[in-house]
């Protein structure tokens, strides 16, 4: 029987791994999070996905879709990096916090749980570059909000990601569960594909869950330029009383493409990472 890796040595591994599955997230996806950002940002300029894909195409070309592709490619690879290499870190707290051995397999929702301590972590690196990749579609920060206004967000940020990667990681786990039952197999031999598809249905149902909070996010960090941020409740509720069914109906019109978009995140990461 094959032994396991040495912590560190396991670590550097899903660390490049995270890494490298980023970097083919943003290269595959990139203009579908130009029309997601656009989309949330100024919700009443677009009719749809389509309208707005075709838009920013008749406007500035192939090039305005992949419009902040450097600071995407920052945060990528640093939330996927961080994030798997803590989540190898955040299944042994959870073994240690319930008396278990350091090589004891764990519940899917141990699992998730894990997972959702581990976004923690990658909060931290994915808050500042995230704001500049949506600000990139936008405009520019560092003159007027200094090193301190690449937090903005911050808090809702972690609010967004703590329930999600819980989803994600537990939704994960339960697609590869029900596919080695089905299998009749462990499930770290279930192949490559069904890993690629637990890996994008995790994507997909983190984003259906968070999905609220991140059009908050998206509106506070963009608008924290123009002074008019105030936390995220103040915008929450602001959003809920001016405008309402209206703001969620205009919204709705691109989760389409966010679902779309993070099964093609989440289906190339798996990919790398197995």
């Amino acid at each position: 029987e094959a032994m396991a890796p040495h912590p560190v040595v396991q670590a550097v591994i899903d660390l490049s791994a995270g890494a490298i599955g980023g970097a083919a997230c943003v290269f595959s996806g990139q203009p579908l999070d130009t029309a997601k950002v656009k989309m949330q940002t100024f919700p009443s300029m677009y009719r749809g996905f389509v309208h707005c894909i075709t838009s920013t195409y008749r406007q500035v070309g192939v090039r305005g879709l992949y419009q902040g592709t450097t600071p995407a490619l920052m945060a990528n690879i640093a939330e996927n990096s961080v994030l798997f290499m803590s989540y190898g870190f955040c299944q042994q707290v959870i073994r240690l916090m319930a008396g278990l051995q350091s090589d004891a397999a764990l519940s899917d929702v141990q699992k998730a749980s894990a997972g959702s301590v581990a976004s923690i972590f990658s909060s931290l690196v994915l808050c500042p570059t995230e704001l500049v990749k949506c600000l990139l579609h936008v405009c520019s920060i560092m003159r007027r909000e200094g090193p301190q206004g690449f937090f903005q967000g911050l808090t809702t940020t972690i609010a967004r990601e703590v329930p999600g990667y819980f989803c994600f990681f537990g939704a994960y786990e339960l697609c590869r569960t029900a596919f080695s039952d089905y299998m009749k197999c462990d499930k770290d031999d279930i192949g490559v594909a069904p890993i690629v598809f637990s890996g994008g249905f995790g994507g997909a149902c983190l984003w259906l869950v968070v999905y609220p909070m991140d059009c908050v996010k998206s509106r506070i960090q963009v608008m924290s330029m123009m002074g008019k941020q105030a936390g995220f409740f103040k915008t929450f509720m602001t959003i809920a009383r001016t405008e309402g069914k209206h703001y969620s109906f205009k919204q709705k019109k691109d989760l389409p493409t966010k679902l779309t978009l993070q099964f093609v995140f989440k289906c190339w990461l798996y990919y790398y990472y197995y």
